[in-house]
């Protein structure tokens, strides 16, 4: 049965930048919210705002007006440094360059987040081998990130994100700098871990692959909310 708890909540949500003295409303006036179980797709032309809106409900940006609330707790409140340990405890990132450690093996960059979190040795070890095992990346624990494939490495990522059990998980761009067979993979998981395990998704992409397989898609123009289609 789909859950109604409410993971994200935005409010009246602006961001605006000052170039060249004129006002940009990056992100103009949004209010939305994204429920448990969800696997969403924000979708729209470059420059309407998608990643602006990803950052802020990541946390990663401050609105200039408006709020982002998270399991209730509204992050723009929050000191910078209890914002960055509610991320670390709360919200998993995919990012579209992988960001991995490159000195570090996968299994060491999908424990990373919970030796920052204070948990021991042998229960980070067991959480990063069984979630590599299923991403698909069995056997390649010890493997760095450059003996990996692109698609291998945003597996790891993706991994390293579910690594702190996070109320959900933000994905810019996730699948820019992969081929076509990458793709599918890694949809493929992703959407296993939401169906299987009700992991919460939001995507900021331009990618028709990963805009076809999401559940619910909002498109932006302008900063501002055009369309937002639930999908059976």
């Amino acid at each position: 049965m789909k859950s109604t708890e409410t993971v994200v909540k935005v409010e009246n949500l602006r961001k605006t930048y000052n170039a060249d003295a004129v006002a940009v409303h990056a992100v103009d006036g949004i209010s939305l919210s994204i429920e448990k179980g969800e696997f969403t797709a924000i979708v729209g032309p470059s420059g309407c705002g998608k990643t602006t809106l990803l950052n802020m409900i990541g946390g990663l940006d401050r609105p200039t007006s408006g709020d982002v609330y998270v399991q209730e707790v509204s992050i723009g409140s929050l000191s910078e440094g209890d914002l960055i340990d509610f991320r670390l405890k709360h919200i998993g990132f995919v990012f579209q360059a992988y960001n991995l450690l490159p000195v570090l093996s996968a299994e060491e960059n999908t424990s990373f987040i919970m030796q920052l979190q204070g948990k021991s040795k042998e229960e980070r070890s067991q959480r990063a081998r069984q979630l590599l095992k299923n991403v698909g990346l069995e056997g390649r624990e010890g493997d760095k990130p450059a003996q990996l494939s692109g698609g291998q490495q945003q597996r790891v990522a993706v991994a390293r994100a579910l690594a702190s059990k996070p109320n959900f998980i933000i994905a810019d761009e996730p699948t820019a700098n992969l081929d076509s067979h990458s793709t599918s993979n890694l949809l493929d998981i992703m959407a296993r871990l939401n169906e299987e395990e009700q992991m919460t998704f939001v995507f900021a992409t331009h990618d028709q692959r990963v805009i076809d397989k999401a559940k619910r898609v909002i498109t932006l123009e302008d900063g501002k909310v055009i369309t937002d289609e639930i999908r059976s």
